[in-house]
């Protein structure tokens, strides 16, 4: 199978690492990649926006299955224009991929579906902001309708700051705060049949204890000793499975990834937000984690027969992956910082901790720049979390990048748990 997988961030060395891995990968093109990407897939500069230019691309490399990784393309209709060229794709339409691209959209089907979710309004004038805001109280959580890489949330106990965000958006949806642990659960969809993966928890905020501005995601790990062991079937059943249904429903049926962004809370299980495409940094450690052969998957996915699939096989270990980020993420991250290092964690930590680069480039001399805010996905597997976090760090130790900063707490406090439960138990 030639496969081209479009976007050129970590989450795409993920899906490119796994997919190199893949028997049935006879050929692999990634389209821009990234400096990481670079030694497992053949790179072509590409728009990745374009939908006319990607289903091109697609056709000259003939290509048999498509992956469009990002959000914004996905959206934009990338995977519409591949489709219309006759080559499966992996991805949702523009249509249903307005799951993401319009938090009031994704609130409307969950409504119809009858999916839990938070309380919410949906903002257009300050009139109606300042209303949302008073009805709610702190912390007030404010998100702007439309895409935004992550980080068009802003949960605080400040008005000012909560109204100010809403005025900053065209369109903003003003919703209760939801109490309790956050999981990320993915699950790939043909329309119809819907497949779990393992559930993931991710870090957002930029430091240690939770602390510092909202990030794209510091770090993640899987699986989750704290959760319910029936959590994935009851997500299936109350949350993803509805809403596939509903959208097919409507005439838009969603093929792909659907990411549902969770919290439990002390009345149960609520959606948080949906995503159409795999989370960046969660991809990192389950595809760590997953056994059997990705390009399957997925094109079974594109190609409407997930129901004739096996069951997914999982390691019965864990994964955990630290994000290394540039000097001033996420404010206004400074790029073009040489990465040393690299060479080290390939030599003395592989097979068990591996660098996913997120924002990288080579420069003229075949140097290893940054060139984005997140700039390395260290990743390790283990046979608990404890192991893992330890083989994690240890590489992210021999990486050197000039005002980096990372989180040392990943997964910490939940191998800690872990490990004292094992002792009780």
């Amino acid at each position: 199978m030639k496969v081209l997988v479009i976007g050129g961030g970590a989450r795409e060395h993920a899906l490119c690492r796994s997919l190199s891995l893949d028997p049935d990968v006879s050929a692999l093109h990634c389209a821009p990649g990234n400096a990481g990407i670079a030694e497992v897939a053949e790179l072509h500069p590409v728009d990745a926006l374009d939908g006319a230019a990607v289903a091109e691309l697609a056709v000259s490399l003939q290509a048999e299955l498509v992956v469009v990784g990002p959000e914004a393309p996905l959206v934009a209709g990338v995977a519409d224009a591949v489709r219309a060229r006759g080559i499966p794709v992996f991805g949702p339409s523009a249509e249903a991929a307005q799951l993401e691209g319009s938090k009031a959209f994704a609130k409307d089907v969950m409504a119809a579906a009858g999916v839990p979710t938070a309380r919410s309004y949906v903002c257009t004038t300050p009139a109606e902001i300042d209303e949302a805001l008073d009805a709610f109280g702190a912390p007030y959580v404010v998100k702007d309708d439309g895409l935004a890489a992550g980080k068009g949330v802003v949960v605080t106990d400040d008005v000012e700051t909560a109204r100010a965000h809403a005025l900053a958006c065209d369109r903003v949806v003003i919703e209760e705060f939801l109490d309790g642990p956050e999981v990320s659960l993915f699950a790939i969809t043909d329309g119809e049949t819907v497949v779990p993966l393992q559930p993931a928890q991710d870090f957002k905020r930029a430091l240690d204890g939770d602390a510092g501005p909202n990030t794209g995601g510091m770090g993640a790990y899987s699986p989750l000793p704290w959760a319910d062991p029936k959590l994935v079937d009851e997500v299936v059943q109350s949350v993803l499975q509805p809403t596939v249904d509903e959208l097919r429903r409507r005439g838009t049926p969603f093929s792909g990834l659907l990411y549902a962004g969770l919290a439990i809370t002390s009345r149960g299980v609520r959606v948080i937000e949906f995503n159409a495409r795999f989370g960046d940094p969660e991809t990192q450690v389950v595809l760590a984690r997953l056994k059997t052969p990705l390009a399957g998957l997925l094109m079974a996915s594109a190609t409407g027969n997930l129901a004739a699939l096996p069951p997914l096989r999982w390691t019965d270990g864990a994964a955990v992956t630290v994000v290394i980020a540039s000097h001033n993420y996420p404010a206004a991250p400074r790029t073009g910082d040489p990465i040393t290092g690299l060479d080290a964690v390939a030599g003395q930590d592989a097979p068990d901790a591996y660098v996913l680069h997120a924002g990288t480039r080579y420069d003229a001399d075949g140097r290893v720049l940054s060139a984005g805010g997140r700039v390395l996905s260290v990743t390790a597997t283990g046979s608990d979390l404890a192991t893992a976090r330890d083989r994690a760090y240890t590489a992210v130790g021999r990486i050197s990048l000039e005002g980096s900063h990372h989180r040392t707490d990943i997964a910490a406090k939940a191998a800690a748990d872990a490990k004292a439960a094992e002792q009780a138990g």
